[in-house]
């Protein structure tokens, strides 16, 4: 009776159990993907305005040091996307 046994609890986990498993999963990594949470807009939100005051420092150090050295060249800053450009691109 064993000998027949085992090996259909065997082929049932291999060709029911171990699919029903990986589908479940993909089915949850799916229902979660392209989901931001409240708490990662406000720390993406966070991020964004720290780069923005460090570009604005390292301009203001750009600048000061071109004032103190006329022959260095200074780069000209990038112009700034407005912040509905900016929500915008986050969506996508």
């Amino acid at each position: 009776m064993e000998d027949i046994f085992l090996p259909i609890v065997i082929c049932g986990m291999l060709f029911v159990g171990m699919p029903w498993i990986i589908l479940h999963y993909i089915t949850k990594w799916k229902q979660q993907s392209g989901t931001m949470t409240h708490a990662d807009e406000s720390l993406l939100e966070e991020l964004y305005e720290t780069a923005r005051r460090l570009d604005d420092r390292l301009h203001s150090i750009e600048r000061i040091v071109a004032a103190e050295t006329p022959e260095l060249e200074v780069r000209r800053p990038a112009p700034e996307l407005p912040r509905a450009e900016v929500r915008q691109i986050r969506e996508k």
